[in-house]
């Protein structure tokens, strides 16, 4: 039954039963807690390089013709 939604409903039944009911709220906090790297909102200087770099990287083919 893995993977199944009734098998995740049974296994999230017994988490709360054997971890408590707010079970996934406390893991969910635990790993946002854990995070250290901060992201582009701790320097918005690397944000507006790192997206310059980005804009001029083009996917779209050199058009040949004219």
């Amino acid at each position: 039954m893995a993977g199944t939604k009734e098998g995740g409903k049974k296994a999230a039944a017994t988490n709360k039963m054997r971890h408590g009911k707010d079970f996934y709220a406390q893991i969910g906090a635990k790993g946002g807690k854990l995070g250290r790297t901060g992201g582009f909102a701790a320097n918005r200087e690397l944000a507006r390089i790192a997206g310059a770099k980005g804009g001029r990287i083009s996917r779209r083919r050199k058009s040949t013709e004219k």
